[in-house]
């Protein structure tokens, strides 16, 4: 599995209606995507659920890395590119993945908890300690992953909900639209 994410920051006065069309128009193109797990169409607003900015922040679970290449070189994201600009993409590799109890509800709400890893941990250690964090348990979770930065060192937890996640599970959005062609696919549980 590999996680990836890009973010485009908008303008503070951005009428985010444009992202929620475009959304709306276009998500269900990668509903059968070869290789995609997860899209999840995300926003952040300003001002709500204490988000500081408009943006638009999609998180994709990957079952395979040719998957991933076969989208960035495609035209979904060259039009992504020329409308925002080329974002910054970044990339983690998959360590677990897990279903929670609300796995057969909808998602409408993601988190994302970056974690660095002090420079004189035990990386092991640190992923082991993160896994057994997931809130797998939680009502509401419907499916949470846990990857790695290696150039970085950062551990990333991104978890979608059936509801509204309370804080303290990191950065909040709301989900315009899940495409899940092969998440049922995925391989559950520990993939360090």
């Amino acid at each position: 599995m590999h996680a990836m994410q890009y973010e485009i920051t908008l303008p503070a006065d951005y009428d985010m209606d444009i992202i929620r069309r475009r959304v709306a128009e276009r998500g269900h193109l990668l509903d059968d995507f070869p290789d995609l797990a997860v899209k999840a169409y995300l926003v952040r607003e300003r001002g709500r659920v204490e988000s500081p900015v408009n943006q638009y922040a999609p998180f994709y679970l990957w079952r395979a890395v040719r998957g991933m290449n076969r989208f960035l070189r495609g035209p979904g994201f060259q039009g992504l590119s020329r409308d925002f600009g080329r974002p910054r993409v970044r990339s983690w590799l998959g360590l677990a993945v897990e279903d929670g109890p609300a796995r057969a509800g909808e998602a409408i709400a993601a988190t994302r908890l970056l974690e660095p890893l002090a420079p004189d941990a035990d990386p092991a250690a640190e992923i082991e300690r993160a896994r057994a964090a997931l809130p797998t348990g939680l009502a509401g979770v419907h499916t949470t992953a846990l990857a790695v930065d290696p150039d970085r060192w950062e551990l990333v937890t991104f978890t979608l909900w059936s509801e509204p996640p309370g804080p303290g599970h990191g950065e909040r959005y709301q989900v315009l639209h899940l495409s899940r062609p092969e998440l049922a696919e995925l391989p559950r549980g520990q993939h360090w």
